[in-house]
């Protein structure tokens, strides 16, 4: 990478463990992707509810690539075990590798821009609570998406037959066949 790690925490005790996690990711993406310019993660947990519950866990991923725009990557948990935060930062760089690869493919010309735009889908089920959904696609079935999938973090805005535009992710995620971009309708058109 051209510029360091930064790596920070607001409103949590950066623990050597979560740090040892975050650096052997960087180092990952840094080796898989040489052209990687740098890369900002930033953890952290809200603070805490009147009702006195364990505020979740956030985690905020920026990865800065040439000629590309920047991908980010959030995401969120509960926290069950305030000791465990491998699985939302191990989770939260998965799909920065993923949305690298596909801009390395593209860069390459294994991949065309216009290709990766997809197809239209149907919201069939939302798991809000648990911030993934389910859209059904004509060419794909059932695909499985969460809500960093979500373009533009309008995941809030979904409903259930909602119309969408949809990118197929080129792996299987938790939940099988799953949609590595939804964007809404209409979200690309300004002033409508």
């Amino acid at each position: 990478m051209q510029k360091p790690l930064q790596l920070s925490f607001k409103n949590i005790e950066g623990s050597e463990a979560v740090k040892s996690i975050v650096r052997d990711r960087v180092g990952r993406l840094d080796r898989l992707y040489p052209n990687l310019i740098g890369c900002r993660v930033v953890i952290e947990a809200p603070h805490r509810s009147a009702q006195g519950a364990r505020p979740p866990l956030g985690i905020s991923v920026e990865a800065e690539i040439p000629g590309k725009p920047m991908v980010v990557v959030k995401d969120m948990e509960e926290r069950r075990n305030p000791r465990d935060h491998a699985a939302v930062v191990n989770r939260s760089f998965d799909v920065v590798e993923r949305k690298l690869d596909e801009a390395a493919r593209i860069i390459q010309g294994e991949v065309k821009a216009h290709e990766a735009a997809g197809e239209t889908g149907t919201i069939s089920r939302l798991f809000p609570e648990r911030n993934y959904g389910f859209v059904e696609a004509k060419q794909a079935g059932s695909l499985y998406f969460t809500r960093n999938a979500v373009v533009d973090g309008r995941f809030d805005e979904l409903t259930t037959g909602m119309m969408v535009h949809l990118t197929l992710a080129t792996g299987e995620g938790p939940m099988g066949p799953q949609a590595s971009s939804i964007r809404l309708l209409g979200a690309d058109r300004s002033g409508e």
